[in-house]
């Protein structure tokens, strides 16, 4: 099945949790936890086969790209959307080059990268709720806006939520046109509005970047669950 029938498949509803509005940035609502859960999304069609056996901090690996330091806190809607700490928060995305670790040598993804783990990594959330990850800015492939997938499982494994991770299109448009020592395929084909995922959601998944084209850019984002 090739990626974009795969996505328009879940537009179909059959697999996508529906969405809910995100956190507000009204700071009266945080502190009365009157802020809302993170959107629900698809794992899919890439997600990490053992996630347990990645815990670490740069998930690099041997990818080249501009440099992307990721820093997500997790909240809990559920105790006044007070930072949660000791979850298990998990992270995969794509290459510079729009590819997928783990996966490969099939319609889906042609080039074979079964036995390797780029890109994904967990942590474990600290007092402040927040776990940090290095790594690059992802590539683009075609039908599907920049992101990041995130899964969170509260401190005994359970699973809390399976959402995405958007970006700011001016800011993929500038290093998709000047980090081209990294970058070649130019701006990506499909943007947040148009994303099958994020059109009707990206105002409650889209990420804070600080940065530049040159030394690379810092991802703030803050996820909500049910914990």
């Amino acid at each position: 099945m090739e990626r974009k029938q795969f996505l328009k498949r879940l537009g179909m509803g059959s697999l996508i949790v529906p969405l809910l509005q995100a956190c507000s940035s009204d700071d009266d609502d945080a502190t009365s936890g009157a802020c809302s859960t993170t959107p629900s999304e698809t794992a899919g069609p890439f997600p990490t086969k053992n996630p347990s056996s990645l815990e670490m901090v740069d998930i690099r690996s041997d990818r080249t790209g501009l440099p992307l330091t990721v820093k997500i806190t997790i909240q809990n809607k559920n105790n006044n959307c007070a930072v949660l700490a000791d979850a298990i928060v998990d992270i995969w995305h794509c290459d510079k080059d729009g590819y997928y670790s783990e996966y490969g040598g099939t319609s889906m993804q042609t080039v074979d990268f079964t036995s390797v783990h780029f890109l994904r990594g967990r942590q474990v959330t600290d007092s402040n709720g927040l776990v940090g990850f290095t790594s690059i800015f992802p590539g683009w492939y075609s039908s599907r806006a920049p992101h990041i997938h995130v899964h969170i499982y509260n401190a005994s494994g359970v699973s809390l939520l399976v959402t995405q991770i958007a970006f700011p299109s001016e800011v993929t448009d500038a290093v998709y046109t000047t980090a081209t020592q990294y970058y070649t395929k130019g701006k990506q084909d499909t943007y947040n509005s148009s994303d099958n995922i994020f059109a009707d959601s990206v105002a409650s998944e889209l990420a804070t970047l600080t940065g530049n084209t040159t030394d690379g850019y810092e991802l703030t984002h803050t996820i909500v669950v049910n914990a």
